[in-house]
């Protein structure tokens, strides 16, 4: 199991399946799986992780190679997606810590939960924090990879973000002098809930 098998598996059924475009193949190593290894700082050691909207497995599946401490839910509504996702991780021999779930969601409430949530490309912070923050155990945050615009989003999530109860939301840098741009992942704190 290695990042680039992973690579490998993308720039040919990812592509053929049209999970990746034809344009990205050659850019999968340095936008796709190396923007998502480097984030892998930000995961607590020994942690469970759900990977909302999973689709070609970006960072669910690129997690789960780099972090071998962790498991993985990836969450992905579609049935070619969640197909797709659960050949390859059968054929990176993660089936063991890594699990695909077909569904969407904001309809996992009571059915799934982690003390990290994550997604990448999948909507605006706050309608993704909506998603998100119902699967977030208590105590526990969202890890949303984001690009430049990380800053207008969170000032554009600001209303979503005071009803669901979030405060202190931070941005963190990974991979300096490794990708370029660094990736950059909004923290989104899930506020301890009483018991």
């Amino acid at each position: 199991m290695s990042l680039r098998a992973f690579s490998d598996i993308l720039a040919s059924t990812g592509v053929e399946r049209g999970l990746i475009g034809p344009r990205e193949a050659d850019r999968l190593w340095d936008r796709h799986i190396l923007n998502c290894a480097v984030a892998t700082d930000a995961v607590p050691r020994g942690t469970h992780v759900i990977d909302i909207g999973s689709g070609a497995g970006l960072p669910g599946v690129v997690w789960a190679i780099v972090r071998p401490d962790i498991t993985v839910t990836c969450l992905e509504p579609l049935l070619r997606r969640s197909t797709f996702l659960s050949e390859a991780v059968e054929a990176l021999g993660l089936d063991d810590r890594v699990f695909v779930h077909r569904g969407r969601a904001e309809e996992q409430r009571g059915r799934l939960s982690a003390p990290v949530t994550t997604a990448r490309a999948v909507a605006p912070l706050g309608r993704l924090a909506g998603w998100a923050l119902p699967l977030t155990e208590s105590g526990g945050e969202l890890l949303a990879l984001k690009g430049a615009s990380a800053e207008e989003e969170i000032a554009a999530a600001a209303e979503e973000l005071a009803t669901l109860g979030v405060e202190d939301v931070t941005i963190q840098e990974f991979g300096r002098g490794i990708v370029d741009p660094p990736t950059r992942v909004i923290r989104v704190p899930q506020a301890r809930r009483s018991q």
